[in-house]
C-alpha cells in the first residue's frame, strides 16, 4: 500500500456542480425523441491543485463521459464546470481553445489514440504547431526532450506508432499531453490496455511527473488496486452519480456504501491468510439501464440493505465524517445516528434544489 500522505487543503483548481449528460435516443419517421439515456445525472466533485481524484465504478457507469464533459470534448446538458475560477461549461470552442492548453486528456487505447500514418515526432508535436507555441528550441529537440522526460529514446523521433509495443506507446501519449505543460489532466483509463508489469511502469512515471511538474490528475478507472496507489481522493460512480467520495485511506478502510463495500470485497489480496478471512460480496442481477434508471436509489435493485424508502427517496450525497460523503440511507461503517442522517440529507436536498434553480448562459456566438 501506498502511504503518500493526503493532499492538504489548497486552492481549488477544478469544480463540477450537479453536472449531467443526457443522450437524446430518437425513433420514428420523423426522428422524434422519446427517451434519453441519462449517461451522468447530476454529479458534484472538486479537485485540489497537486492532487489526484480517482474516479471508480463499473463499466456503464458515467465515468468516461464525465471524463469528455470536463474536457469539454462533450457538451454537457446541465450543470457547471469551473476552471481556476472560471466558468468554463458554456465557452464557445475558439474561446475554449486557449485553456487547452492548461487542460489536457490521456487516452484510454494507446493503439487507437495515436496517428498510425504520422511519426512520432509529428504526434507530439502537433500541440505546438496547433497552439503556435514558441518553443525556444527547435520543435524536433523540444519533442526529443519530451521523449526523454517520459523515458523513451529521443532517436524515437523518426519512428512510427506500431514499431512500439503498448506500453511505449501510452509513453508516446503521455509525451503528447505533456508538451502544452498543462495545469490538469484527464487520465481515462491509463493503464487498462497495459500488461500489468507494464501497468506498474506507466503508473509510477505518472506519479513522477507529478512531482516534478506539479500536476494535478483526475484519473478514470475500473481497477481499485491501481487507484489505491495513484489517488489522494477517490469518488465513487454508479449508474450516472456518486455515491462515496473520501479521503484514499478512509475510503478503503472505511467503506460507507454498500456498492463501495462491494467492489472492495472484489479486489485481489495477495496475502492468503486475509484472503480466506475476507468476506467476499456477490452483487445479483446487472447494471439497470441508464434509459430507464430505478426509481429513488438507484443501487436499491441490487442492495441487500434495501428498504423501503430506498425505492421512494433518493439519499443525496451527504458528510458522514470529515471530508468523507456517502449517498445512502443506511450507511456503513458509520457513527452518525439516523436523526442527524436526516437532517443532513435535508439539508443537502435544500442545497441541491437550490443549486440546480440556477439558470445557466446560452453558448457564445463567436466560434
Amino acid at each position: 500500500m501506498d502511504d503518500r500522505p493526503a493532499v492538504a487543503d489548497g486552492e481549488v483548481l477544478l469544480d463540477v456542480r450537479n453536472l449531467g449528460k443526457h443522450f437524446p435516443v430518437h425513433a420514428g419517421l420523423l426522428r422524434r425523441q422519446v427517451a434519453a439515456v441519462k449517461a451522468v445525472d447530476g454529479v458534484s466533485f472538486s479537485v485540489r491543485k497537486g492532487e489526484t481524484l480517482g474516479l471508480v465504478g463499473e463499466s456503464g457507469c458515467g465515468k468516461t463521459t464525465t471524463g469528455r464533459m470536463v474536457m469539454r470534448l462533450l457538451d454537457s446538458s446541465f450543470g457547471k464546470i469551473t476552471f481556476e475560477g472560471q466558468d468554463i461549461t458554456k465557452l464557445s470552442q475558439k474561446r475554449m481553445r486557449p485553456l487547452r492548453r492548461d487542460i489536457q486528456m490521456i487516452f484510454q487505447d494507446p493503439y487507437s489514440s495515436l496517428n498510425p500514418r504520422q511519426t512520432v515526432g509529428a504526434i507530439v508535436g502537433a500541440a505546438f504547431r496547433l497552439q503556435k507555441i514558441d518553443t525556444k528550441v527547435p520543435v524536433k529537440k523540444a519533442v526529443q526532450e519530451l521523449l526523454e522526460l517520459v523515458g523513451l529514446n529521443p532517436e524515437h523521433y523518426n519512428r512510427y506508432p506500431h514499431e512500439f509495443s503498448g506500453g511505449q506507446r501510452q509513453r508516446i501519449g503521455i509525451a503528447r499531453t505533456l508538451a502544452l505543460r498543462p495545469k490538469l489532466i484527464v487520465a481515462d483509463e491509463p493503464v487498462s490496455a497495459l500488461d500489468v508489469s507494464v501497468q506498474a511502469q506507466v503508473v509510477n512515471l505518472l506519479e513522477d511527473l507529478q512531482d516534478e511538474l506539479d500536476l494535478t490528475y483526475v484519473v478514470i478507472a475500473h481497477d481499485l488496486s491501481v487507484v489505491r496507489h495513484i489517488a489522494d481522493r477517490v469518488a465513487v460512480m454508479y449508474l450516472g452519480k456518486i455515491v462515496e467520495i473520501a479521503d484514499r485511506n478512509d475510503l478503503y478502510e472505511r467503506p460507507m456504501h454498500p456498492y463501495t463495500n462491494a467492489l472492495l470485497s472484489a479486489v485481489p489480496i495477495p496475502d492468503p491468510a486475509e484472503r480466506e478471512n475476507r468476506k467476499r460480496i456477490r452483487l445479483q442481477g446487472d447494471v439497470p439501464s441508464p434509459l430507464e434508471p430505478p426509481p429513488a436509489c438507484r443501487f436499491h435493485t441490487r442492495c441487500w440493505k434495501a428498504q423501503d424508502i430506498c425505492k421512494e427517496k433518493e439519499p443525496p450525497l451527504v458528510e458522514l465524517s470529515p471530508g468523507h460523503e456517502a449517498a445512502c440511507h443506511f450507511p456503513e461503517n458509520t457513527t452518525v445516528s439516523a436523526t442527524d442522517l436526516v437532517a443532513a440529507q435535508t439539508a443537502a436536498l435544500k442545497g441541491q434544489a437550490a443549486e440546480a434553480s440556477v439558470v445557466k448562459g446560452e453558448p457564445d456566438d463567436d466560434d
